[in-house]
């Protein structure tokens, strides 16, 4: 059973930075897709990153294309989201998810939630003076 923990979430100030890991266990194969998925207070779970494990190909929502960066250890079946220059908008909970990308089209839908059955608790990132 694929389970999947996120770490690294806290309280940083406006234009400060964090990484967030997702170590990831149960993996049937080397061939998954790891996404981040963003949830602000009163809204819904958007596709923020995502990450091919075997290739290492990543896909960014345009909010933080520039800012964050998505990364994968298989050593350590840990995925990572660094963060930079944060803002308040980017305040929420910040889940993992991940699933078998199969077909030539999965990854480009990447940012639906729908498409990610394995997801973790998720944890909190708060941006604020």
């Amino acid at each position: 059973q694929v389970q999947l923990v996120e770490s690294g979430g806290g309280l940083v100030q406006p234009g400060g930075s964090l990484r967030l890991s997702c170590e990831a266990s149960g993996f049937a194969s080397d061939h998954y897709a790891i996404a981040w998925f963003h949830q602000a207070p009163g809204k819904e779970r958007e596709g923020v990153s995502c990450i091919s494990t075997t290739y290492g190909t990543t896909y960014y929502a345009d909010s933080v294309k520039g800012r964050f960066t998505v990364s994968y250890d298989n050593a350590k079946n840990t995925a990572y989201l660094q963060m930079n220059s944060l803002s308040p908008e980017d305040t929420g909970r910040y889940f993992c998810a991940a699933d078998r990308p199969l077909g030539t089209t999965w990854f480009s839908r990447w940012i639906y939630e729908a498409n990610y059955y394995y997801w973790g608790q998720g944890t909190q990132v708060t941006v604020s003076s």
